[in-house]
């Protein structure tokens, strides 16, 4: 697969632009959080409540894991509730954990920790898809359609992924631009190399297992899940 930077990239800078608008107010406050710990192997899914009708995948890939947040017990929605709060669209992703993109498997256990956002409830997210139908239809010509799809997505939660240890066969490719901006974490992450079944190696690798921590900022009103971690950290922009 390879990315398409042009379009994404200038809603991105928009994106930006709006972050200090986001829900929480200050860098030093302390917003509540909710922390899980799983693990996943290749073509195995993790599936865990966070609370408010709604559930933490990782969904497994032939390249590894997409993450997503969706509705508990409901049909699949076409978009996803950290989809939508989580752009670039349909490009490079903190949400998606792969060797897609060209990325080597060692360059995405590099890329840690991950940030996301996601939207807390139905409402936020039917209002966020309403304006994502609006900036697609619009394009980038249209600075109030991706202005209003930006200050959704900065007023949304935020949650961390961090990938605690891992086991992987790293590719023997060179590692793409998009990779070096973000795969800097590789040596710190805890890892372990395998060796390929077929005696072989290949340009992208494989990811083979990760041992994984999701940290969710929760909002007013949120009904989290009893069975997550609560603490109390400070409130982060990303």
């Amino acid at each position: 697969m390879r990315a398409s930077w042009t379009r994404e990239a200038v809603f991105f800078v928009v994106l930006l632009g709006a972050a200090s608008t986001g829900w929480s107010a200050s860098p030093v406050s302390q917003c509540r959080v909710g922390t899980l710990e799983g693990e996943v192997r290749a073509g195995e899914s993790f599936i865990r409540p966070i609370g408010s009708g709604l559930e933490v995948m990782l969904e497994p890939l032939a390249s590894g894991w997409l993450v997503r947040v969706l509705p508990a017990d409901k049909a699949r929605p076409q978009h996803d509730y950290a989809e939508l709060a989580t752009p670039p669209y349909r490009s490079v992703s903190p949400l998606l954990i792969s060797t897609d993109y060209s990325f080597r498997a060692q360059d995405a256990i590099g890329w840690n920790p991950r940030y996301f956002r996601f939207a807390p409830d139905e409402s936020d997210f039917r209002k966020m898809l309403n304006a994502y139908n609006e900036y697609q239809a619009k394009g980038p010509a249209s600075a109030a359609a991706q202005q209003t799809l930006a200050n959704l997505v900065s007023r949304s939660p935020e949650g961390t992924l961090l990938i605690l240890d891992a086991h992987l066969i790293p590719g023997t490719g060179d590692q793409v631009p998009a990779a070096s901006v973000v795969a800097t974490r590789f040596l710190a992450t805890a890892h372990t190399l395998d060796k390929p079944a077929s005696g072989g190696a290949t340009v992208l690798g494989r990811l083979n297992w990760i041992r994984f921590r999701i940290t969710f900022q929760i909002p007013l009103g949120f009904a989290a899940d009893r069975h997550l971690v609560f603490s109390r950290q400070p409130c982060s922009s990303h």
